[in-house]
């Protein structure tokens, strides 16, 4: 009865504590290349050197997320092992994004600031994140218990992430700019998720109760070094495929949304962050219905015959996606059915996010049962790893995408308007009339081409639906805890078999 009472009460507090991490994820992962886009005039060589930057510290970020799990791991306090550095993390992240929206300077000084406030991020955003994850496996091994935990936590992410992507481009362009001009936009609204995200923290820290290891426990484990950390994670053949594989998805499904999608808006259909917010607002609408329903979808289906019904639906929704391509001047009959392939592609991408999920945390008992040791903080690292990995070659993809295309040479006449905008030399109507002529083009000046807007539709349909096919066959393939498997094994584990 008591445990009963305690898993209600932490499936109630535990999701609440990420619905404003989720929103300074988002901010960060969508929208900060964007903010640099079109709030400053960069060279080419400060462009590539903020590129460079964020892939670098995503590597950093990645490499380092394993040893941030081994940390977590060998914590003991009286708060337990997640707690702390859950509350370290929330507050460090809320003053380094601040910081970084609210800071006015110009060329190479600001991409010297923005490189320390980015590498700044990566350390205190990994410090909540993987201790936040981490709980999951300590808070039951009870397959639908996990499944709860999981569907939930990504329920309230995604209300936290939805929220920050209908709200920043809603109120960071075009007319609904708040402040007038796109730069204060940014800086008003990271203050918002400063003190909204440690608020929320606040929930999982005071309400929830895991599971924490006997006293002396830790004199079992080996003390701390990155070849332990690494040797935990290469000899779990299962951890290491399911990694491959999320990461493989994770690219193609962030190209999306890391940037090539609000550009190509701006550019083919105006540069209105209304119409941005429509595409992700509809677009997630339907990744509501998985995260209340997956626990009963997952006792009826097995995760493989589910993963494959929900390629197909990803397949066509990606091919709707290529009207505006295929109807040429179909207009905004052209963004509507764009919208809603967008739908559709997210649905399916989304099933997969949870069902590589739940593979990664299952190993843990698989660890457990060939090694005698479950590593909880360990393995948990290898998610955000895995993400921030692909973070990095989204950054990468995006920036080669927008080089080929010649993106920057329109996003830089544009941050020049809203930055005399900003400045009171034009008016707001103005800036929008000129930027207008930059994109569609005026007298003198050409507008963004059929081919530049072409090209950018096809980088975030074609390969994001390459990669997760890639990503589908590898897991049919290659990942063995299915069901049945996992269920044995917890069956082992039960009656103090260790597989030898």
């Amino acid at each position: 009865m008591e445990k009963e009472k305690n898993t209600k009460k932490n499936l109630l507090y535990f999701p609440l504590g990420t619905v404003g991490r989720d929103a300074v994820y988002c901010l960060i992962n969508s929208y900060l290349l964007t903010f640099v886009l079109f709030t400053r005039s960069l060279t080419g060589a400060q462009i590539a050197a903020i590129t460079g930057i964020m892939i670098a510290a995503r590597v950093f970020d990645a490499l380092n997320d394993p040893i941030m799990g081994n940390i977590i791991e060998r914590t003991r306090s009286r708060f337990g092992k997640f707690k702390p550095w859950l509350v370290a993390g929330g507050l460090s992240t809320s003053v380094v994004i601040y910081l970084m929206f609210n800071v006015r300077l110009e060329g190479w000084a600001f991409v010297c600031f923005f490189g320390a406030m980015y590498f700044a991020f990566s350390i205190t955003y990994t410090m909540s994140d993987i201790s936040y994850w981490g709980m999951i496996p300590a808070l039951g091994s009870d397959a639908d218990a996990r499944n709860q935990f999981t569907s939930r936590a990504t329920l309230f992410a995604g209300i936290g992430a939805t929220l920050a992507s209908i709200l920043i481009p809603l109120f960071t362009a075009g007319s609904g700019a708040i402040g007038g001009n796109t730069a204060v936009a940014y800086g008003r609204i990271a203050l918002i998720v400063a003190i909204l995200a440690p608020l929320f923290i606040l929930f999982t820290v005071l309400g929830v109760r895991e599971h924490r290891e006997p006293a002396g426990a830790e004199r079992k484990r080996e003390k701390f070094s990155l070849k332990q950390v690494f040797r935990t994670i290469a000899r779990n053949d299962q951890l290491v495929w399911a990694a491959v594989i999320f990461l493989i998805q994770q690219v193609g499904n962030g190209l999306v949304i890391g940037g090539i999608s609000s550009t190509y808006i701006y550019f083919t259909f105006g540069y209105d962050g209304g119409l941005y917010s429509l595409f992700t607002t509809v677009g997630m609408s339907a990744t509501a219905f998985l995260m209340i329903f997956y626990p009963a979808i997952s006792r009826r289906m097995h995760r493989k015959k589910l993963m494959g019904i929900m390629s197909v639906i990803a397949v066509c929704g990606y091919v709707l996606m290529l009207t505006p391509l295929i109807l040429s001047g179909a207009g905004m009959v052209g963004f509507w059915l764009m919208v809603a392939g967008y739908m559709l592609s997210n649905f399916g991408q989304y099933c997969f996010y949870l069902i590589m999920m739940i593979s990664i945390m299952n190993t843990v008992e698989y660890n457990e049962y060939k090694f005698g040791v479950r590593e909880e903080g360990i393995i948990a690292s290898l998610r955000p790893f895995i993400t921030k990995m692909a973070s990095a070659l989204i950054v990468a993809l995006t920036s080669v995408t927008y080089l080929i295309f010649g993106v920057t040479d329109y996003t830089n006449r544009i941050s020049e308007l809203e930055q005399q905008c900003a400045q009171s030399l034009i008016s707001e109507e103005q800036k929008l009339v000129e930027i207008s002529g930059v994109i569609f083009g005026a007298e003198g000046q050409a507008g963004v081409s059929g081919g530049q807007s072409a090209g950018l539709l096809v980088a975030m349909t074609v390969l994001p639906c390459a990669l997760m096919l890639i990503s589908y066959f590898l897991y049919r393939k290659k990942y063995r805890l299915d069901e049945e498997e996992y269920d044995r094994i917890c069956g082992e584990l039960e009656k103090g078999v260790k597989r030898k």
